[in-house]
Parts: C-alpha cells; structure tokens; sequence
C-alpha cells in the first residue's frame, strides 16, 4: 500500500506542477497559451500513466478514486489513503510554484468567468465525461497501458482547451484545492470541490448500462 501511496502523491504532484506552472509562466509572458497549458495537463496526466499506473493506478484525483469506488473497482477503504496522498502531492506542488513564482496572484487556481451555476454544472459534466473516459479504457481500478495513457490525456487536453476559460476545467478537487489554499482564492472553491465528484458519481451508472468495461477476467487487473 506505501508503494501505491507515493505513487499518487508523486503523480498528482507532477500533475498540479506542471499544469500550474504553465498558467503561471503563461501570465507572465503569454506565451505558453491555452494550447500550451492544454497540451500541458493531458501530457502530464498521460506521461503519469505509464510511468505509474501499473502501481497505482495513476488516479491523481479524488474524484476518480471517488467514481473507481462507485463502480465496485475499488477498495472502498483505500478511498480515504488516496485522497489524502493525492492532496499531500497538490499541496507540495503548489508550494513549489510559490517558491518559483512569489509573485503570481492565485497560482493556478481554477476561476470562473461565466455564473457559478453554469460553472458548475460544466464542471459536473467536464468530469462525466473523463470519468466515463476512464472507466471504459482503465482494467479494474488501474488506468496503464497504450489506450488509457492517450485517451486520458487527450480528454483532458480537449477539455482544458473546451472549457478552460470558462470554468477552468478543473475536474480535481486536488488540483483546485491546492493551488487555492497556498494562494488564498478561496471565492469559487466549493464548485471545485464538488462538481467533479458529482460527475464521477453520475459517470457510473452510464458505464453499467452500457455493459461496464472489457477487461479480460483472467487479468490480474481485472475487478
């Protein structure tokens, strides 16, 4: 279980660095774009996935670990360990980002321009979308192999270039949390906190009526 807890605290780490900084350093200069922070969040999340997934199942959100328990996919016990390494690798991310930009505002924290309601309810069906993603391309609870790595990361590069500068898509409670806590934007959190958790939930049951995955049950990855 140690192995699988660094794992995501390492990978929601990576995630939350790399995907921060890109909003950091684009803010300074403009450069980077919203292609650039994009193509930034599905990298990272795909390089993530084959690094890890084979540990631990590279979920980098609570949300997901949220939708993986939902589906039966996963330890309903483990929920509360991955949480909390994802955040602790959030939080560390987000702490590197001070260090390297004191002098940035929000740190990457995901902020509205469009009503909260609206903001919520995309971010609801932001994260239906990559949880239904996942469930359908991840094997039991472990998102690895060729298919996960690109249909995840490219999920989420196509939702960050969709919605990104209307609600932030964020889709990660972590990925938000951190990055508000560190810089003190706390206005809009709640709907980061929740929406993604509610758009995991409602991905499960759309995954069942359309037959749940196609792992092989004699994998040892299989549920």
């Amino acid at each position: 279980m140690r192995s699988k807890l660094i794992a995501e605290a390492l990978g929601t780490f990576i995630l939350v660095f790399a995907g921060t900084a890109a909003i950091c350093a684009n803010g300074s200069s403009n450069a980077v774009t919203l292609v650039g922070i994009a193509l930034t969040f599905g990298l990272a999340v795909m390089a993530v996935i084959y690094a890890l997934g084979n540990i631990s199942g590279a979920h980098l959100n609570p949300a997901v670990t949220i939708g993986f328990a939902l589906a039966k996919r996963f330890p309903l016990a483990n929920v509360v360990p991955y949480v909390a390494a994802q955040l602790a690798g959030a939080f560390a991310a987000s702490a590197l980002v001070r260090f390297l930009f004191p002098d940035h505002p929000n740190l990457g924290s995901t902020l509205p321009t469009i009503p909260l309601l609206q903001t919520f309810v995309l971010e609801v069906v932001l994260t239906f979308i990559l949880m239904f993603v996942i469930l359908r391309v991840a094997c039991g609870s472990k998102e690895q192999g060729l298919m996960a790595g690109i249909a995840v990361g490219g999920v989420i590069a196509i939702e960050v270039l969709a919605a990104g500068t209307l609600s932030g898509a964020s889709m990660n409670p972590a990925r938000s949390l951190a990055p508000a806590v560190v810089s003190g934007t706390f206005n809009p959190l709640w709907v980061y906190l929740t929406a993604p958790v509610v758009g995991a939930g409602l991905a499960v049951p759309v995954w069942h009526l359309l037959g749940g995955d196609g792992c092989d049950p004699r994998s040892p990855a299989a549920p």
